[in-house]
């Protein structure tokens, strides 16, 4: 036996084979394959090795952000100079407390609540403008002067029985159906004849007139100052139309002479509701305009 094979054939040694690397057959580390763990460690402890743990890379990216010149401008902190300049105006506006901003914005909001009631108002009546103001005690004591009254189209809101397609409802109509509007009978309407200068008139309507009729026979002799129709104005009728008359005046709108007989298309609304006094701004600004 040559000492090669001595050497080979010498019990408790063997040949490494080439798949030797300190895994047994069944995946499991043996002795001889083991790496000390201060030999493994070594390296990746010290950061020399060609390996390292992949926190380590992570930590030195964060350190390299944290030392890196940050180019972010500083926030001006709220209240300086810098941070006004920094505010838009849209910003300022909005929360502007005292100043020309501040006054300009609650006009503009003032202004912007009174378009939308006036739309509002303007959608529920179908005229414009839904509200006007009494600028006389014709119609006391149901109106007085500064009253804001609520108006409609005519055909808005009212019954059946109106007359004709008018949409009003005259006092020996609503005599009849116990129609009550403003504390009387039939409605009340605001017309403006073309022939008058001046704002509309608004008074109630008592009866419908047609052309070439003799209404006096059916007029109450106590709003007239007339004997007969030939000594009473605007009779015979010239038209067709409303004969009308203001609550508290002694006679018809036609008997002296105020307008002839109320067309339809003369009227522009029918009054809905009265609120006290606040007609009084629109008279007043009114009354600034014209001077």
């Amino acid at each position: 036996m040559t000492d090669e094979e001595g050497e080979r054939n010498t019990p408790g040694r063997r040949e490494a084979s080439p798949r030797d690397d300190g895994a047994s057959p069944d995946g499991s580390e043996t002795a001889t394959g083991t790496v000390s763990d201060a030999t493994r460690d070594g390296p990746e402890r010290d950061g020399s090795g060609p390996r390292s743990r992949p926190d380590d890379s992570s930590d030195e990216a964060t350190a390299a952000r944290d030392r890196r010149p940050s180019d972010r401008r500083p926030r001006p902190q709220p209240g300086t100079r810098a941070a006004d300049r920094d505010a838009s105006f849209l910003t300022r506006f909005r929360t502007a407390r005292s100043g020309p901003l501040l006054f300009i914005r609650e006009t503009l909001y003032s202004a912007l609540a009174v378009v939308a009631v006036g739309l509002l108002l303007f959608a529920i009546s179908g005229v414009w403008p839904p509200m006007v103001a009494v600028e006389s005690g014709s119609m006391e004591p149901e109106m007085s002067r500064g009253d804001l009254i609520f108006v409609t189209e005519p055909q808005r809101f009212t019954p059946d029985y109106a007359y004709g397609d008018t949409g009003v409802v005259t006092v020996d109509i609503g005599s009849e159906e116990g129609y009550r509007s403003f504390g009387g009978n039939g409605s009340v309407v605001i017309y403006d004849p073309p022939s008058r200068a001046g704002s509309p008139i608004i008074h109630r309507a008592h009866f419908h007139v047609e052309e070439g009729e003799n209404w006096y026979d059916r007029a109450n002799t106590d709003y007239m100052n007339a004997n007969d129709c030939s000594q009473l104005s605007n009779c015979p009728a010239p038209h067709d139309g409303f004969i009308t008359k203001g609550d508290a005046n002694a006679r018809y709108d036609q008997a002296s002479n105020i307008a002839g007989p109320v067309r339809p298309e003369w009227i522009r609304g029918t009054a809905r509701i009265r609120i006290p006094y606040l007609g009084y701004v629109r008279l007043k600004l009114a009354g600034a305009l014209a001077a």
